[in-house]
């Protein structure tokens, strides 16, 4: 297994991104993060966390039980995938996976994982990891790493820079350009001040994924 190094650019904020390919908010979020790294010297850096292994054991609806019963296997072939080239190669392997779940609606099965990872250049035989659990020790390990900065009442996105973590921003469109960075600044004025919890309200539109 290869060791990712991170370089220390002067000026640079590093910040760490954990997801699961499954979660529609994490995915735009996500790609909000890449708008900041245009317009703001942030570097991000991907990890690795499980909804399916955040709540195994929790009273969850059936419904939400149904979903997470194909949830294991993605994060499975990305660990796989972290394991033999390296940190790296999440990103690629995130966006073509994401954007089979998320924008095409596809299903989480072994025709998705194999085509997303081609797209990404990586060998298609990794797929066979997504039945297999012995990469669940190591996806727990890269989950605990981001919650246990946030705590396990929260989820998937947690951003992590500076010292500081928070889940989220949750948001139902990504920003582009500047508004992108204005949002970024705001959450880096927020989680600066150590008493700061939560801000939230109900959602009232649908998620958009554009």
């Amino acid at each position: 297994m290869r060791t990712a190094v991170r370089m220390v650019v002067p000026g640079m904020t590093n910040a760490d991104f954990w997801f699961d390919p499954a979660c529609p908010f994490a995915w735009i979020t996500s790609r909000w993060i890449l708008e900041v790294e245009k317009v703001r010297d942030i570097e991000v850096t991907w990890h690795i966390m499980s909804l399916a292994y955040l709540n195994q054991d929790k009273d969850i609806s059936e419904e939400y039980r149904e979903f997470l019963a194909t949830a294991w296997q993605p994060v499975r072939v990305l660990m796989a995938a972290e394991q033999k080239y390296g940190k790296e190669v999440l990103l690629p392997l995130y966006t073509a996976m994401g954007t089979r779940i998320h924008l095409e609606k596809q299903d989480k099965d072994r025709a998705m994982i194999e085509a997303a990872l081609e797209e990404a250049g990586l060998d298609t035989a990794l797929a066979d990891a997504m039945d297999d659990p012995s990469y669940d020790e190591a996806i727990a390990a890269s989950h605990e790493r981001g919650m246990s900065q946030v705590g396990n009442e929260v989820g998937t996105p947690t951003i992590a820079f500076e010292g500081r973590a928070f889940f989220g921003p949750v948001i139902s469109k990504a920003p582009r350009g500047d508004e992108a960075g204005r949002l970024w600044d705001a959450c880096v004025t927020l989680s600066a001040y150590p008493h700061f919890y939560e801000l939230k309200r109900s959602r009232t539109e649908p998620l958009d994924f554009s």
